[in-house]
């Protein structure tokens, strides 16, 4: 019998107003708790306001009614076409091949290929123009010089098979030396073995990972070594390479999706963007969330430290109006720019009061490091993240004795993508499971977690 669940308030205390009208038969009275599992809702500021409603405890089973997909282009279907427009009047098109960008050419008319369908743009330029800074592609995508089927586009836009991309003179920047430089990855003989050592499953068409604590999916600065790069190890003679489907912060352990070619790569990321594909993570946080089963909807923006908001920087400089640890998403309101919806079910499996709790979580949106940022915002963020786990000295969960973590725990990110269910594009359904790494093994043998116990967010709704 699952346990009524209250709605958290601004201040995340218990005690806000129930979903039915006042005096309607059934009605809660003021203070009563709504019922209902995963109906319960945590809020924060500037949280869901979905479809116009006012946040709100709501009690559902399943989802009252199915939300109607949005419509997208059959792989036929032009999704950028403009009437009339005829792209031989502006430039030669060029044969259907991953050609590169010339720099110091002309514009150039290039075709997107099959193995490129799906493929964000920023990132089709990423793979064909490798030196072509951010700042610049910002810029020609912004002021409208390239062009999908001559029609203008975003960095965001995704690429069809067949469509065109209007590619205008490049012009590639000196390196700032004042930034620190992203070194081209080295393989290494050994690159192909480690992969194999960390497959949970494998067929002619996919493999997934285990992917370790503290190692970075993707370059970056300061990165030497990546699971982006040991893939290319594994390239094939005509440079064929398993390619990332999905990601993973570097401090997080457990499942991790690879295609091992470009077009599987965008028939698995067609199934992620529409959402068939369940993830369910596992992380140990501090302290006990109240109500044990619940709905975070949350609007999350990038921090002045991340992505395209990251400024350059002096030697020894912070940048202008720099935090602490500026490097981390921030909640948001609605209406902000860049302001993302965010959804994560959650739920308590088992529990050391009032020092910590094993949570199981399901994410039902994909947001830079959501999971984080929601434990956070409700006050209990994850043992071990550097990013959102910081309290200050004084704060009662670092002196009471009776509340702090014990120091036996180790202090690192207890983040686990448990268990990845999508269905295979050539058939079947992938559903794999991935062990606890050590340091959140040593955890749950500390205070006696079995991780055979029911885990409740498996009762949780779909969207």
């Amino acid at each position: 019998m699952k346990k009524p669940m209250q709605e958290k308030s601004r201040s995340g205390r218990p005690g806000a107003k129930a979903g039915a009208r006042p005096g309607a038969k059934g009605a809660p009275k003021s203070g009563a708790k709504p019922g209902g599992g995963f109906g319960a809702r945590q809020h924060r500021k500037g949280a869901d306001k979905d479809d116009g409603a006012k946040p709100a405890a709501r009690t559902f089973r399943k989802p009252a009614e199915a939300k109607a997909p949005s419509r997208k282009p059959s792989g036929s279907e032009n999704a950028y076409a403009k009437p009339g427009w005829n792209p031989a009047a502006d430039a030669p098109r060029t044969e259907a091949r991953p050609t590169k960008p010339d720099a110091a050419s002309a514009v150039q008319m290039l075709v997107v290929t099959a193995d490129e369908d799906g493929m964000r743009l920023d990132r089709w330029f990423k793979r064909r123009v490798p030196d072509l800074s951010l700042g610049h592609l910002n810029k020609i995508v912004r002021t409208g010089q390239v062009r999908v089927d001559g029609a203008r586009a975003q960095t965001s836009t995704r690429l069809t098979e067949g469509v065109t991309v209007r590619v205008p003179p490049l012009q590639m920047s000196e390196p700032d030396v004042a930034s620190p430089a992203v070194k081209k990855y080295v393989t290494s003989p050994d690159d192909a073995r480690t992969i194999k050592q960390m497959v949970l499953f494998e067929d002619k068409h996919v493999m997934v990972l285990n992917k370790p604590f503290g190692l970075a999916v993707q370059g970056g600065s300061g990165t030497t070594r990546h699971i982006d790069g040991m893939l290319m190890g594994m390239a094939s003679e005509s440079g064929d390479r398993p390619v990332l489907v999905h990601r993973l912060d570097r401090d997080t352990s457990g499942v991790l999706l690879i295609a091992k070619t470009r077009k599987m790569a965008s028939d698995l990321g067609e199934i992620f963007r529409s959402r068939q594909a369940r993830k369910i993570y596992w992380a140990v946080v501090e302290g006990v969330p109240k109500p044990s089963q619940g709905r975070i909807s949350l609007f999350l923006a990038k921090g002045p430290g991340m992505g395209d908001l990251r400024g350059p920087r002096r030697p020894g400089e912070a940048p202008a109006g720099a935090r602490r640890d500026p490097e981390k998403m921030r909640v948001a309101r609605h209406g902000e720019e860049d302001a993302q919806h965010s959804v994560t079910y959650y739920a308590v499996v088992d529990k050391v009061a009032p020092r910590l709790a094993w949570l199981s979580m399901k994410p039902i949106t994909g947001r830079t490091h959501q999971l984080r940022a929601h434990a956070e915002a409700i006050g209990h963020p994850i043992i071990g993240d550097p990013k959102y786990g910081e309290r200050s000295e004084n704060d009662p969960r670092r002196t009471d004795p009776l509340r702090a973590v014990p120091a036996a725990v180790e202090h690192k990110l207890h983040l686990l993508a448990r268990r990845l269910i999508l269905p295979h594009p050539k058939g079947g359904t992938i559903d794999v499971t991935a062990p606890l790494p050590s340091h959140m093994q040593a955890t749950f043998d500390l205070f006696g977690f079995d991780v055979k116990t029911h885990d409740p967010i498996e009762d949780a709704p779909e969207e």
